[in-house]
């Protein structure tokens, strides 16, 4: 099967080379945010990826999984729905759930706490439009993390459109969209609701959110934006297997033991309500100067009945952005400078009592954190003759913890890590029209979350360090003539004190250092435009190939008397693979046609254990109907089209080798999507 799918691959891109193409806007030329220093694709010094509104109408209801696993070195990944894990360049080694080491902003918005962790899941794909994933650290103006950055972007357009979709496992998904200007304001109404029984036993999923933006442009120089988010998640965890035992039976939940209950007696889950509201104002000084301000406040309402406790988590949280800008053109140079600074307060409640069986027993532990974090920023953007580009930045980060065990004694602490700078330096050279060169060199700092320095083990781990790393890289980007762009990009990073997850015999948690690990990896991306074909049978043609061939290996790791130096990193495959061909048949039927190849990779830091190599295919068919002022797009999935048995999250340094949480065999999905 995987020599036909690079046969079916090497013969589609033949095809591509062959055809004729017309005037349609270079890929080369897609504008990108970085943060409001917009720039084209080509230009930039930076290692990023779009993901087009064409790549997220390949998601199914309940995740972006399918979208961002087309990014070379951006990778997801599902233990179970609603359960879900992002990494850039092998970052999941300390994601047991949740993004962690990843920062994330939906529009001018900050997702991500101040401790660094984010609530992914809560997010409907549908109301994202688009996304910049940004690889590596990158300092500057996004702060300390060494992972990446995403950039998520709402609607700018007028729409009004309603969804509706039903599928395999009891799938069920409604979604409505509205989005107008008036005037001078933009607003937009986002609804959605969406539940599953999903393939497993204990892994039924609810989401229920509602999204409301008002973009206001009071003045010729300023303008003002409000967000306002609410979310309520409710997803079951049917825990991880044994090799063993998911062969007998894919679809059970964790068994329990003669020590320990399974994850169905204990109605395992994950029940998190979320609100965020935040407004901002940018304004225009004069000719030169700009400035822009954001505030915002989230608080989070979170519930996990796990095997061994139900734990309560009340969260509180606070944010504010703010920079200072300057822009200078001449006749073949620009200069741009940035001055500013972000910071967050999070303050957690968490309460642990013993869980018989779905309800709160007896108490564990009551404990307070609270974390402050912070960077000021300077960053400057010159360009030469729109041929030479540099961006340089450097950031002074900062971040502490304040903890106190309220219950069943009382103690506190504090945690105050040194502070880093963190220089960033990027350029890139126009070689010619649609051809450039680029080299990045950086530096990437990230502290422990709060789920890391308070793990599920309930014990503050004050000798956690953060990570930190220095990344090298250099990239091309070639677009030939108007149908073809080409990227390719190699890195290495050295990061010192890795941050791992292991668990103990109960399931919990808990987190080390690593020593360090050398990641040294090489990515690439072709892409083709869309094609018309000039034949009423097959009138259309796209065509997307990208992956990765990454070398991450521990060095100077021992633990426990083990040595592991020299070992593969736990939890990254050597090689990732994904392709996507759009098909257009009599100019109205489009055929989405993608695969997903992921080599095997170790489950543990010991190397003991591996998983097996995958390839998974996905297959959309869409039809667009026109009744009179109304447009509709019907929709039928189907997902895991060769119906493979493999895992889209492992459990890595499993107690006990429950490494497995499988995915659902072949499914459906069919959709209706209605534009007004």
């Amino acid at each position: 099967m995987t020599k036909l799918y690079f046969f079916l691959s090497i013969f589609s891109f033949s095809i591509l080379l062959s055809q004729k193409t017309d005037s349609a806007n270079l890929i080369a030329e897609v504008k990108i945010d970085v943060y409001k220093k917009p720039s084209t694709l080509i230009s930039s010094t930076k290692s990023v990826s779009v993901v087009s509104r064409d790549l997220m109408i390949q998601n199914i209801p309940e995740r972006m999984l399918e979208s961002i696993n087309q990014v070379p070195g951006a990778r997801m990944e599902e233990r179970s729905p609603g359960s879900y894990r992002i990494s850039t360049r092998g970052s999941t080694l300390r994601s047991p759930f949740g993004v962690r080491n990843v920062k994330v902003y939906l529009d001018d918005f900050i997702l991500s706490d101040a401790s660094g962790n984010t609530y992914f899941n809560i997010l409907s794909p549908e109301l994202i439009d688009r996304m910049e994933i940004y690889k590596g650290p990158e300092s500057g103006d996004y702060g300390s993390v060494t992972g990446g950055t995403i950039l998520l972007k709402t609607r700018d357009s007028n729409n009004l459109s309603a969804n509706l979709s039903t599928g395999s496992y009891g799938t069920f998904n409604q979604s409505f969209d509205w989005s107008k200007k008036s005037g001078k304001h933009f607003f937009e109404v986002f609804q959605n609701y969406y539940q599953t029984d999903s393939y497993r036993e204990q892994s039924k999923m609810k989401r229920k959110q509602i999204f409301f933006k008002d973009n206001f442009q009071y003045s010729e120089k300023g303008s003002l934006k409000f967000l306002a988010l609410y979310s309520d998640l409710d997803h079951q965890t049917p825990g991880g297997l044994t090799l063993e035992q998911m062969q007998l039976d894919r679809k059970q939940a964790r068994p329990g033991t003669a020590t320990l209950p399974g994850s169905k007696e204990q109605k395992a889950g994950i029940r998190n309500k979320m609100f965020l509201a935040g407004l901002s104002n940018d304004y225009q000084l004069n000719k030169n100067f700009s400035h822009f301000i954001l505030i915002q406040g989230s608080y989070v309402d979170f519930e996990n009945p796990f095997i061994t406790n139900f734990e309560n988590r009340f969260e509180k949280n606070f944010a504010i952005r703010t920079h200072l800008n300057y822009e200078k053109n001449w006749d073949k140079v620009s200069l741009a400078y940035r001055l500013g600074f972000e910071g967050g307060l999070n303050n957690i409640l968490v309460k642990n009592y013993d869980n018989n069986k779905g309800y709160e027993g007896n108490p564990q532990n009551f404990d307070q954190v609270k974390n402050a974090s912070g960077f000021y920023f300077l960053s400057q953007k010159l360009n030469f003759n729109d041929r030479w580009f540099t961006d340089i930045s450097i950031s002074l980060n900062s971040n502490s913890y304040d903890w106190k065990r309220l219950f069943p004694e009382t103690e506190s602490g504090k945690m105050k890590f040194k502070n880093q700078w963190l220089p960033n330096f990027g350029m890139s050279y126009l070689l010619g029209k649609g051809f450039s060169v680029r080299g990045k060199i950086g530096k990437g700092n990230s502290a422990p979350t709060n789920e890391e320095i308070r793990a599920s083990n309930h014990e503050f781990n004050t000798n956690l360090n953060p990570e930190y790393g220095w990344n090298k890289e250099i990239g091309i980007r070639k677009q030939f003539g108007n149908f073809l762009f080409v990227e390719g990009s190699y890195f290495d990073f050295l990061m010192k004190d890795a941050i791992v997850r292991r668990q103990n015999e109960a399931g919990q948690e808990y987190f080390v250092n690593a020593g360090e690990t050398v990641q040294k990896g090489l990515e690439f991306l072709l892409e083709s435009k869309n094609f018309d074909l000039k034949n009423d049978f097959f009138s259309r043609f796209k065509f997307r190939f990208s992956g990765n061939f990454y070398n991450f290996r521990f060095q100077n790791y021992k633990q426990n008397g083990n040595d592991f130096s020299g070992n593969d990193l736990t939890g990254v495959p050597k090689t990732t693979i994904s392709s996507l061909i759009n098909f257009t048949f009599f100019r109205k039927f489009f055929v989405d046609f993608s695969h997903f190849y992921t080599s095997k990779m170790p489950l543990n830091d010991a190397n003991s254990v591996w998983s097996k190599s995958n390839l998974v295919g996905n297959i959309q068919f869409r039809v667009p109907v026109n009744l009179d002022q109304t447009k509709l797009n019907l929709s039928f999935k189907i997902q895991n089209l060769y119906n493979t048995d493999y895992v889209l999250g492992y459990d890595i340094n499993a107690f006990g080798n429950r490494y497995y949480n499988p995915a659902a065999k072949r499914n459906f999905i069919l959709g209706v999507e209605a534009y007004f």
